[in-house]
């Protein structure tokens, strides 16, 4: 196994930006207790308000994977579904 990163940004529909930044904020110290994450942080862009990103650093894409699939991230999905404009999520492995 080896380590994984991961840049995800999350776009709120117009309206919605404050209560996408809640309900991503309470993402942070559930997934920090998660095995084999390493760096969880997240950031809004300061131009674009309704930008939301999240820098992560997983043990592996295995890690990572299960976060993905925490019933914390779930209940997240599911309780702004109609919040989001759009989701992107890079999965990345260091070249050197």
């Amino acid at each position: 196994m080896s380590e994984v990163s991961a840049i995800a940004v999350s776009w709120a529909k117009s309206g919605q930006d404050d209560q996408l930044a809640e309900a991503l904020e309470g993402l942070i110290v559930p997934t920090r207790r998660e095995p084999g994450v390493l760096q969880y942080e997240m950031y809004r862009d300061i131009r674009e308000p309704r930008c939301f990103v999240f820098i992560e650093r997983w043990e592996s894409e295995e890690t990572f994977d299960a976060h993905c699939i925490s019933p914390h991230v779930r209940a997240y999905l599911e309780k702004t579904a109609g919040w989001v404009e759009k989701n992107n999520i890079h999965v990345l492995r260091k070249v050197r």
